[in-house]
């Protein structure tokens, strides 16, 4: 974008979890598109979003499109960063699934942009932000899943956003982006710690050691099971170059932020994972980072709809009286009622 700076955005959906619970479905949705931004070095500078509602009559419509807006505009002013755009429309489709699009848009030096590639066998694994609990397990499979009569009981698979945390982490994190310090860095979003260390390690081409019991954990007895798919947020994963944990964990404990020494790099190629002085689980990093299946959906062409004459208008049909019922229309409405949250 010139004077050597680079434009970093990027454009998600929180569809499911918005549906089940639209706060904190929403709120969550920005908060996790702001890490994205802000883990490439980007200054996150504005939020937009695309909503697509069902029927404006449709009984959970009201509660749903109440809950969104706040859950979205709520996160952005807490963490002090503006949606400056976005739109929202009704239709009836969208009665079953809603669609919640959530982006940002940050400022990076070009010469400054992180990567997620954890490279350097030996080099430290640290974990800092928020620490874990029992929020947002299998939040991502529920993403994936299609409704059901149990949709409240997924509720607890939706994560709880904690925006002023978030403000947090991204001072400390960018504070920690003006030295030399950091080797990989990611966010851990969808299957928490599951997916950033495979999917850095994959990257990386190296194999990865945690022990669990060091993770910062909020809630007492949790199994490994439980903290690697854990989907708490405010969450990073950074590999540091060695020998500067300590200079690293004076930012965050300023920032009063949990810092953790979690594993190292190996040159195995696979994930091995210790609680509780024992191997619970030892397996090869690629199979699972790079070999999913994909989605061969049939599809059809959408059909054209048929042109417009003005002859195919009715003869008796007031401008005014047209005009006025256009304004009414759930699309064409004012929106200010929610770009003002």
């Amino acid at each position: 974008i010139g004077d050597g700076q680079a434009a970093i955005f990027k454009m998600e959906s929180h569809n499911h979890p918005s549906f089940i619970e639209p706060y904190q479905g929403a709120a969550t949705g920005v908060g996790g598109i702001l890490r994205d931004v802000f883990t490439m070095g980007a200054r996150p500078v504005a939020n937009l979003n695309a909503l697509r509602f069902g029927s404006p009559d449709h009984p959970k419509t009201r509660h749903l499109v109440a809950g969104v807006v706040a859950g979205v505009g709520g996160y952005g002013n807490c963490v002090g960063v503006p949606t400056v755009g976005g739109e929202c429309e009704f239709h009836p489709g969208y009665n079953g699934n809603i669609l919640v699009n959530a982006m940002t848009v940050g400022v990076a030096d070009q010469d400054k942009i992180f990567y997620s590639a954890a490279t350097g066998i030996g080099n430290p694994i640290i974990y800092v932000g928020s620490k874990t609990g029992r929020d947002g397990i299998h939040g991502a499979t529920m993403a994936s899943a299609e409704f059901t009569d149990d949709s409240d009981e997924k509720r607890p698979t939706v994560q709880v956003g904690d925006p002023f945390t978030e403000k947090l982490l991204i001072e400390a994190c960018l504070e920690l982006m003006a030295t030399d310090m950091i080797v990989a860095i990611q966010d851990m979003g969808a299957a928490g710690l599951t997916s950033s260390s495979f999917e850095m390690a994959s990257k990386g081409g190296t194999g990865v050691e945690l022990d669990l019991d060091q993770v910062p954990q909020r809630e007492q007895g949790m199994t490994a099971y439980e903290m690697m798919l854990s989907e708490s947020q405010e969450r990073m994963l950074l590999v540091l170059k060695p020998g500067r944990e300590d200079d690293a964990r004076k930012i965050f404990d300023k920032w009063e932020l949990d810092f953790a020494v979690v594993g190292k790099l190996t040159d195995t190629g696979h994930m091995v994972l210790r609680h509780k002085g024992e191997i619970v689980a030892d397996l090869p990093i690629d199979p699972l980072a790079l070999a999913s299946p994909e989605y061969d959906r049939p599809w059809v062409p959408t059909p054209k709809q048929a042109e417009i004459t003005p002859g195919d208008l009715e003869k008796d049909i007031a401008p005014l009286d047209a005009l006025k019922t256009l304004m009414g229309c759930p699309h064409l409405a004012s929106k200010r009622w929610i770009w003002e949250q």
